[in-house]
This record gives C-alpha cells, structure tokens and sequence, in this order.
C-alpha cells in the first residue's frame, strides 16, 4: 500500500515501479496506462467500432488508470452511450469470466487490463465459435512474450520495461548518492502493437 511505501521511504531511498504512487516521498517510474488506453480505443474507433468495453483489472495496480483512460477516450470520441465497464481481473480465469458477462449483449470491441486476461477471454470466445477479430476485436496490454505466439497473434499495448528498469535504477542510485532529482515521477509513453485480434468491424 501507498501509506507503507510512504513510511518507509522516511528511511531509505525507495522507487516505485509500474504504478502511480501519490506519496511525495516516493519516487516513481510508470508507464503513462492512461494514454495506452487511449492508443488503443482510437486503433478501434479507425477500424470503425464505435460499441467498445473495457474489462479492467479490478483491484489490481494500474486498473484505475488503464479504467480511466478508456472512459476518456471514449467520450473524447463522443461514445459515452456506448461505455461499458466490465470487472475483470489479472489472470485468465478473470477474462474467461468476464468474457461470459459481455456475451450478453455483446460489443464489437473490447480493451482489457492485460494480456494474461487477454488469453483468458480469447479461449471462450474460439470455444464459443465467436470470431476474433471478425466477430469481436481484442486489444490486450503489456505486450507478453505469449502475446506474439501465431495462435495468439494479440494486438496490444507495449510498455518499455527495459527503459522503465533503467531509469528506476538510475534514480536510486542518485537517491543514495544524495543527488538533485527535479522530478519526483517519470513517465514513459506506451505504444500500440497491432496483431491479429483487431480489424474492421463488419
């Protein structure tokens, strides 16, 4: 939790990875999720969907943002009638579940909170003989080794993890060293990979 971080970094330098931390005292290094989410309602809104949810990552770090940034996309699109938020989780069984709620009354689109929930959602929708991206387009997040697999093929959101390891790293280490940090939080942009789980909307 935020307040423990907190606590501790009044003895010793600490960086948070990966997360949005609203504690003065800590540094961070994250991905900007917000603006991955709006990468990847703009990909589908280019392919012609208009009907896009979202299943978040319920409690999970980084939900709120990644939830957030669908909502905005989707009103800066004038889609508000169309949002729809759907609980989800961060493995599997939490994709496969939600993918049961959006199949009533399905949207032709669909942003999740990662790739592993991803995968999940992709099982029941082959098994249930729904097309991806034919019937339904998928864009995952955090761009997984498992997400570049030919059966998976998952247009997703990459985050520059080798950038993100550096920079937290380098800030520790100036902590420690007693430096001058201007900026308590840095922020890097997410891209979008496109694969095969998203195309035009029939």
């Amino acid at each position: 939790p935020a307040a423990e971080l907190a606590t501790l970094a009044g003895r010793l330098p600490v960086v948070a990875m990966m997360r949005t931390v609203r504690q003065r005292q800590v540094d961070v290094v994250r991905t900007d999720d917000a603006r991955g989410l709006h990468l990847a309602v703009d990909h589908l809104v280019a392919l012609g969907h208009r009907n896009i949810a979202h299943v978040d990552g319920g409690r999970w770090l980084a939900s709120a943002d990644r939830r957030q940034g669908y909502r905005d996309a989707m009103r800066r699109h004038g889609l508000q009638a169309y949002e729809r938020v759907v609980t989800g989780g961060f493995g599997e069984e939490d994709g496969a579940r939600a993918a049961r709620e959006l199949l009533d009354g399905p949207p032709t689109a669909v942003t999740m909170f990662n790739d592993l929930s991803a995968t999940g959602l992709l099982n029941v929708l082959r098994r249930d003989g729904i097309a991806v991206p034919g019937d339904l387009s998928v864009v995952g997040y955090d761009d997984s080794s498992f997400s570049r697999l030919a059966h998976i093929d998952l247009t997703t959101v990459a985050q520059d993890t080798g950038t993100m390891a550096t920079l937290a790293v380098t800030r520790a280490v100036e902590r420690i060293e007693g430096g001058h940090v201007a900026h308590r939080e840095v922020v890097i942009p997410p891209r979008l990979v496109v694969r095969g789980t998203s195309g035009p909307t029939v």
